[in-house]
């Protein structure tokens, strides 16, 4: 899967999409380090890249309509997150893209579970 990885992840994070067998590049590598999160959004449906991001602001599918996408993965931490929970949630997130395809869908990857917005019918 084509991954585009929000400026808010490390080096470290896009290499463990690779190592998954993913397409990863990170905003900053891409040039659109400090980009709107529209155009972010728009560069993501222009190249057809999954977006997985910390920032909250991609849960609203008002602005960002994830039909128009081919999904949007929004980790969302704890206050007192860790390396280690970080790890943990993309490793559940990367799990569940091996079995159940995000094109399209809002995930939200939280401790414990995924909740997935989004119909995959159409």
């Amino acid at each position: 899967m084509r991954i585009k990885l929000d400026e808010n992840f490390s080096p470290r994070i896009a290499r463990l999409f690779h190592d998954a067998g993913h397409q990863a590049d990170t905003v900053v590598d891409e040039g659109l380090g400090g980009a709107a999160d529209a155009a972010i959004f728009e560069a993501c449906i222009q190249e057809s890249r999954c977006l997985v991001t910390l920032d909250l602001d991609f849960a609203d599918v008002v602005r960002f309509p994830p039909h128009r996408s081919a999904g949007i993965a929004v980790v969302r931490l704890q206050t007192q997150a860790s390396i280690e929970l970080l790890d943990r949630l993309i490793g559940h997130l990367l799990v569940m893209l091996n079995v159940e395809s995000i094109a399209g869908r809002l995930w939200i990857i939280e401790l414990g579970r995924i909740r997935m917005h989004g119909d995959t019918s159409g």
